[in-house]
């Protein structure tokens, strides 16, 4: 017999999409569904006729026990059947039948680090520095999206075997292969991680205007009577848009956190005078060489976990030379400003890698902006000391604390980050300055001649005829920078 509260709980139900879990008067989950409307499902299974409408004796057992049940919303049936299969894993319901095994739904991940990153399948996410995306739950429509991907920007997918040509250029794929796609099959490795960056723009759900394409050229096709194309064409931007719609994280899912994540939390509280555990903690490092290079990191951990895809680099802007204190206060503020322009939370704490001044610095930035900080402290790396910017006395963590571990973890990765940086802005520098010992361009031309190709790379590969198109460049100087950049080798056996 269903209790007066369950009906008032029944009856009070959303009519949107959603997941339900049913459980027995000990709050153990029964079994776990999905709805398109919430309230039309869930109240099936308290019908006085249910019972008798139910051939198989199990789930006429299964609903003698439900005592109580839980819901919760999401935007779509996609994302319905997503966290269905989710919760399902967590709680191995004894009456679900399906996505009871250990299959995971597909994702797809770019190791960005690597000399030709490639958009691979996986089912399991790793802390590997790679970017993932998902989970999809079209498996074969995810296939169909990175095919359509691969002809669109010249990506390579993970049965690729580009070859090594001269002067850091690849031959992504075989000459039959190449004359299906849209883009050159010839790149440097700078030219082939423009295209990956393009492509994990896209998988970040920046798909409108291709979409907006793909219409375009069905509707033209069906206009001149090629409707076979125009089918094709149809079926790609359903592959698309059903791919790619509503991938985000489940905000009311249950929070998954690493080994001891939610201690240090605990701990932070306590130590700082909190009113909640952090969840979110930012921490921004300086790095330059005598005053040189200098650029900033910023990275973000959430739930313990490094949150790559929010972190940022910085190049100092409104100064040159050696300064710490205004480097701090620069990227603070561009970083805050633009949250708070955008309207976004802040995070629950920004840690500062150094000690008061640079923490002055950071605060002073949020004074300029007339915004409320966030709970701000630096973390001084010879006694791992947290100190305010204000006259609170300095706080030691225990050594062997979980707190200051994760801190530490924090404060590492925001100087692994920035170091990476300047050594890439060192190392492009170098090259640039091949340049120097060409007597033909003075620094206004050498710069206008680096803008015009965006890189070293691209400029050393351009022929007679591109370096000509450049501005200021004529035939003469153009047929001798090109042998400067291309010197012949000489010798005797």
């Amino acid at each position: 017999m269903i209790s007066s509260a369950l009906k008032e709980k029944v009856r009070r139900l959303p009519d949107g999409p959603g997941v339900y879990l049913m459980k027995d008067r000990f709050g153990r989950v029964l079994y776990v569904g999905k709805a398109k409307g919430l309230k039309k499902r869930v109240s099936t299974y308290f019908q006085p006729s249910r019972k008798q409408a139910v051939a198989q004796p199990k789930v006429a057992a299964m609903l003698d026990l439900i005592y109580d049940f839980d819901i919760i919303e999401v935007r779509s049936e996609q994302e319905a059947l997503l966290l269905e299969g989710k919760l399902i894993k967590q709680y191995k319901p004894k009456y679900n039948t399906d996505f009871t095994d250990n299959k995971q739904f597909l994702l797809v991940r770019v190791d960005i680090a690597s000399e030709l990153p490639r958009f691979r399948l996986t089912r399991n996410r790793l802390e590997d520095g790679a970017r993932y995306f998902g989970p999809f739950a079209h498996s074969g429509l995810l296939r169909k999206t990175l095919a359509e991907m691969r002809r669109r920007f010249g990506i390579l997918l993970g049965d690729a075997k580009p070859k090594r040509l001269e002067d850091d250029r690849w031959l992504l794929y075989d000459d039959a292969r190449a004359e299906i796609y849209e883009q050159t099959t010839e790149v440097t490795t700078e030219e082939y991680h423009q295209r990956v960056a393009t492509g994990l723009k896209f998988l970040e759900g920046k798909t409108r205007e291709w979409v907006q394409d793909l219409e375009d050229e069905m509707q033209k096709a069906a206009s001149e009577h090629r409707f076979e194309k125009a089918a094709q064409l149809r079926d790609v931007m359903f592959a698309l848009k059903k791919t790619l719609h509503n991938q985000r994280t489940f905000t009311r899912e249950p929070r998954v956190a690493v080994p001891g994540a939610d201690e240090a939390a605990d701990q932070l509280k306590e130590a700082l005078g909190l009113r909640r555990p952090p969840r979110t903690l930012e921490c921004f490092d300086i790095s330059h060489i005598s005053g040189s290079f200098v650029v900033a990191s910023m990275v973000r951990f959430a739930e313990g976990r490094p949150d790559k895809n929010n972190y940022r680099r910085y190049r100092i802007k409104s100064f040159i030379g050696n300064d710490d204190y205004r480097a701090m206060e620069e990227v603070v503020g561009r970083r805050y400003r633009r949250l708070h322009e955008e309207e976004k939370a802040f995070p629950d704490i920004v840690v500062i890698d150094g000690g008061v001044g640079q923490v002055r610095a950071a605060l002073k930035a949020f004074l300029v902006l007339d915004l409320e900080p966030p709970m701000m402290f630096g973390l001084a790396k010879r006694e791992e000391t947290i100190v305010f910017a204000d006259d609170r006395e300095p706080i030691q963590l225990p050594t062997h604390s979980p707190a200051l571990h994760l801190l530490q973890r924090l404060r590492d990765e925001a100087h692994r980050f920035a170091n990476t940086f300047n050594a890439e802005l060192r190392s492009k520098k170098i090259r640039e300055s091949v340049l120097d010992d060409f007597e033909g361009l003075g620094p206004v031309r050498r710069e206008a001649l680096l803008e015009h190709f965006r890189s070293f790379d691209r400029l050393r590969g351009a022929t007679v005829e591109q370096l000509q198109a450049a501005p200021g460049i004529g035939p003469k100087l153009a047929s001798q920078l090109h042998n400067f950049l291309h010197p012949k080798v000489t010798g005797t056996d």
